[in-house]
């Protein structure tokens, strides 16, 4: 069965349903904590009665910095939203290790940001090195990949379409919430994971909702296209792409086409207006949530509950 580590200011954490027992390591880093793995069992297995996690202030669990890596439009969900057709290739995108935040932290917007939108994702977290070259079977992904995280892939739409800029408007401060569970897995634990939901709601409505299913390049694949340019490292994060249901949509083909003919600034400034009437982008005092689960509950990557605030 899968473990739940939490991490706060004062260390990490064993949960053990709604109690939290200290891990007796001295690991700083996430890479460190997979290193002491000893310590975590040691921590699973105590009889200590533990701290109520409700007492408990869950910081990342991912330690940076690190590689912060992301494939792009990777659940046909997502793919159909987007106006895709046909064979997508695989593509992948960094993200500055500095936008990793904790899994109750506000989401930042900048104040140039209008369209802020959010974007669900099951993070991979490596537990070994995996040098440029590396082919990973379905198999060999207990060797590679340590553990589980929820991650948002916060965007400022603006940036990234008008400029094609996915590394800015990904990567500001805040953008990759992160947690609150870095969930360590057994091997048996991976025949599982086709199995895991993400949800996603603001102020509870919902807006995303999809199994691993819906994954167009999966995670053993995932990883060996990227080996083929990128090593990772123990502790760096791979997030696996989000399904349908964000506020950014393609809009319909007659509006493209007659889009196509327009020059670049008059075209953007149209599309833009036109998504100013869209009530799905993230405003200043909601309140995004997030789960990851198998519906058994036996890989459970916790809540993660995000307020949105304006810079100061």
């Amino acid at each position: 069965m899968s473990t739940n580590v939490l991490r706060t200011a004062d260390g990490w954490w064993v949960v053990r349903g709604d109690r939290a027992v200290p891990v007796d390591t001295k690991a700083a880093t996430t890479a460190e904590l997979l290193a002491d793995r000893a310590a975590v069992r040691e921590a699973a297995a105590s009889g200590e009665a533990g701290t109520p996690v409700a007492d408990l202030v869950a910081i990342s669990p991912v330690t940076t910095p690190c590689r912060v890596v992301a494939q792009m439009v990777n659940y046909r969900s997502h793919a159909r939203d987007s106006g895709f057709k046909g064979e997508i290739p695989p593509a992948f995108f960094r993200k500055a290790s500095g936008s990793v935040s904790g899994p109750c932290e506000a989401v930042v917007r900048p104040s140039h940001v209008t369209f802020l939108d959010y974007e669900i994702e099951l993070g991979l977290v490596m537990g070994a090195p995996l040098p440029v070259g590396t082919v990973v079977e379905e198999r060999d992904l207990p060797s590679y990949v340590a553990g589980l995280v929820i991650t948002n892939d916060i965007s400022a739409r603006e940036v990234q379409l008008t400029r094609t800029q996915f590394y800015e408007s990904k990567s500001y401060p805040t953008f990759t919430p992160t947690g609150p569970h870095l969930t360590l897995l057994e091997p048996e634990d991976f025949a599982h994971l086709l199995d895991l939901r993400l949800k996603l709601s603001v102020n509870g409505e919902p807006r995303q909702d999809r199994t691993l299913a819906d994954m167009i390049v999966r995670p053993a694949q995932a990883l060996t296209l990227l080996a083929r340019f990128q090593t990772l490292d123990a502790g760096d994060l791979l997030l696996t792409g989000t399904p349908g249901g964000t506020a950014l949509k393609a809009p319909p083909k007659a509006v493209e086409k007659i889009g196509s003919l327009l020059p670049p600034a008059v075209k953007w400034k149209a599309f833009f207006k036109s998504q100013a009437k869209n009530p799905h982008y993230l405003h200043t005092g909601d309140v995004i949530t997030a789960t990851i689960a198998t519906p058994d509950g036996r890989i459970d990557l916790g809540e993660q509950r995000t307020p949105v605030a304006d810079a100061n």
